[in-house]
């Protein structure tokens, strides 16, 4: 057994034993929820930091610097902006003291954007939750050499997330992210100088990649690079300033004070953790660029068998012709287009059938360069054996700092408004593992088909889902006097519905229209976002305003 291995398994164990001893502690819905609002300073910044540095970082956020550069930074640069406008926000959300976004919706809204909020707020929760099952695929693919597949790798961390969840609640999540916060920020600053000497130096990005990942606005921006990078950086701001999770830690705060306090030190932490990590996984693209290039353009090739345009007994032939455009294309060089070459024509060297091709794993998946960095610079031995193992831990920390907390929203407000606290926590570790299964089988569908997956795709459709649907509605019901609950409604609802419109309905119902992987090359953020924004500003004033009585819960005077 690697040392790998056993250091995942221990990581998992200390914390399964932590989390059932804490587990002991949960006396109401309350502390279930969140935490018996008594988390103390240092706490409850680590507990920020989790909530936001999770596999989106990671393995979406990685995956992305790796085949696009540093223009990557875009996506994570959304978030930074985000936290700065909740600092001014933390202490009014912490004084308001109610347990979800559902809430607050309904406090402005009504009980039908809160049923209908949460329906969004599923979606995109179960979205995330389903690709984080996917990075525990990775890690545990990695430490074992390949013995155990993607596939059931993220089999074997649903297992354990949706127990882990489902046993403690908030008061074991809360406090366990403390030693994952300490890991992530160790693990990140003392492995990115190693990562760089093993890349070969500072200047190995630069003589190795594409000169794309060098520019502001990547080519893999698809159709209009400058519009796909804003659409990053506004699905992730918006994704931010309205993140379920993030408000239910708010009120885990002792104080008002406390709450701005760990927000203003969570934006540094955050930025830090986010432009390391990326810097981590271009500088590991560079180590291993042609692996990589195989993956992607494998990827194409299974799409191509699976759509029934390539029969499965050309599928080497066809990559040895996708690597030579590659090399034209300026995205190899002859060196690194003839490394390329060998790994796929042995990868679909016997390939006969569509299933043959469909389990053909060559090269290296971009989604887990910063585990293959963490594989890297361990192999080194000494503080690199060290290092290694703490960034592999750091991985293992944000996958399992992930819960879902939404039962809640929907049964106790429409189906049993006096449920004692007792049966509430029964009911909600029951939906955590409903739709904890839910989730896996958004990730193993796909998988089981032998169809391409994409972390950051997942992640961007969660985030486009969440930002327009939640987070219009929730900010104006907070900033906003005028929104009316008609107003309200029909932002959370025509945002929800545009995204499914431009994410999963146009892609898969007329898929000639995409470009760059956007329907008519516009990401689908800016129509999402400015309809959702356009009902709530219209409805709102096309009905009359709310009364004193109706804001009175959120603007005292």
């Amino acid at each position: 057994m690697s040392w790998y291995l056993l250091v995942v398994l221990g990581y998992l164990v200390a914390l399964g034993v932590f989390n059932f001893i804490r587990a002991k502690q949960i006396k109401s819905h309350d502390d279930f929820m969140v935490a018996g609002r008594s988390l103390p300073l240092t706490v409850m910044v680590f507990t920020l930091v989790c909530t936001w540095i999770g596999s989106g970082t990671f393995i979406a956020g990685a995956e992305y610097a790796a085949k696009a550069g540093w223009s990557s930074l875009w996506m994570p640069a959304g978030a930074w902006v985000g936290i700065a406008i909740i600092y001014f926000l933390a202490g009014k959300i912490r004084t308001f003291g109610q347990y979800t976004v559902g809430d607050i919706l309904e406090v402005r809204y009504g009980k039908f954007a809160r049923l209908f909020g949460a329906i969004a707020l599923i979606i995109a929760f179960t979205t995330i939750v389903s690709y984080q099952f996917r990075a525990g695929g990775y890690i545990l693919n990695v430490v074992t050499k390949g013995t155990i597949s993607v596939a059931t790798g993220q089999a074997i961390t649903a297992f354990f997330v949706i127990s882990f969840t489902a046993i403690g609640g908030m008061v074991a999540v809360a406090h366990t992210d403390l030693p994952n916060g300490i890991i992530i920020l160790l693990a990140c600053c003392i492995a990115l100088p190693l990562v760089v000497a093993f890349a070969g130096g500072p200047s190995a990005p630069a003589e190795v990649l594409p000169a794309e990942h060098m520019a502001v606005f990547s080519r893999d921006f698809g159709q209009y690079p400058v519009l796909k990078a804003g659409g990053y950086f506004l699905a992730t701001l918006l994704l931010l300033l309205g993140i379920q999770s993030m408000y239910q830690k708010f009120y885990s705060a002792r104080t008002p004070k406390e709450a701005r306090t760990a927000v203003a030190l969570w934006i540094v932490g955050t930025i830090v953790v986010e432009t390391v990590v990326v810097a981590i996984a271009i500088y590991a693209a560079a180590a291993h660029w042609p692996e990589i290039e195989a993956f992607q353009l494998a990827g194409q090739v299974k799409q191509e068998v699976a759509a029934g345009e390539l029969a499965p007994d050309r599928a080497a032939e066809r990559a040895a012709a996708l690597v030579e455009e590659a090399a034209a294309g300026g995205q190899l060089t002859a060196t690194q287009a003839e490394a390329a070459r060998k790994i796929l024509e042995q990868a679909f060297a016997d390939a006969r059938t569509r299933e043959d091709v469909a389990k053909a794993e060559p090269g290296v998946d971009p989604a887990s360069i910063v585990l293959r960095a963490a594989e890297d610079i361990a192999s080194r031995g000494g503080i690199g054996l060290i290092s290694g193992l703490l960034l592999l831990g750091a991985a293992c920390a944000v996958v399992i700092s992930t819960g879902m907390n939404f039962m809640r929203d929907i049964w106790q407000k429409f189906l049993d408004p006096e449920i004692p606290d007792e049966k509430m926590v029964a009911l909600q570790k029951v939906f955590v593992v409903l739709l904890g299964v839910v989730a896996f089988l958004a990730i193993f569908v796909p998988t089981y088909f032998g169809l391409p997956i994409s972390v950051l795709r997942y992640s961007y459709f969660a985030y486009t889902m969440y930002g327009v649907a939640i987070t219009p509605a929730l900010l104006a019901a907070l900033a906003w006097k005028r929104a009316t609950r008609q107003g309200g409604l029909a932002s959370i609802v025509a945002g929800a519905f545009m995204a499914l419109l431009f994410e999963l309905v146009i892609p898969n119902a007329f898929p000639q229209v995409l470009q760059g992987g956007d329907p008519w090359g516009i990401p689908s953020i800016y129509p999402s976002a400015l309809v959702s924004i356009g009902a709530l500003v219209i409805v709102s004033y096309l009905t009359p305003p709310p009364t004193e009585e109706e804001l009175a819960p959120l603007f005292k005077s």
